[in-house]
């Protein structure tokens, strides 16, 4: 028996919310949403490569003290363009910098307090 994919579970606070992020952000679309009482309590959100589960975050929406959350390592295929998209959406995310063990990458937090890194190989890209 093989495992044939794995689907990480994301929290949110506030999914109306987080899909600014995870769709006009990253490029994903959204699939199979669950509502209760009118209201976004979950939905999948993929495309051809990957596929998350995204879920109402339950008990407080304010993050703990010390919580370090959820890591993604995102691999685009324009890294330039990806940075790009993401300041227009109004975002913040730091300088790409190529880094010594060959990457070239940037960072953004969400609006759930999730730190995404985006990275390509640094010989890869052309620079600007």
């Amino acid at each position: 028996m093989t495992v044939r994919a794995c689907i990480p579970v994301i929290p949110s606070a506030d999914l109306e919310k987080s899909l600014h992020f995870w769709v006009e952000g990253v490029g994903l679309t959204m699939d199979r949403p669950m509502r209760h009482d009118g209201r976004l309590i979950g939905c999948m959100v993929s495309n051809e490569h990957t596929c998350f589960w995204l879920n109402e975050r339950e008990g407080t929406t304010v993050s703990p003290e010390g919580y370090d959350g959820i890591k993604l390592y995102w691999t685009p295929a324009d890294i330039h363009e990806m940075r790009s998209r993401l300041t227009q959406l109004g975002f913040e995310v730091s300088a790409i910098e190529d880094r010594d063990y060959g990457q070239s990458e940037f960072f953004v937090t969400d609006d759930d307090g999730h730190s995404h890194c985006f990275g390509v190989a640094t010989d890869s890209i052309k620079k600007v």
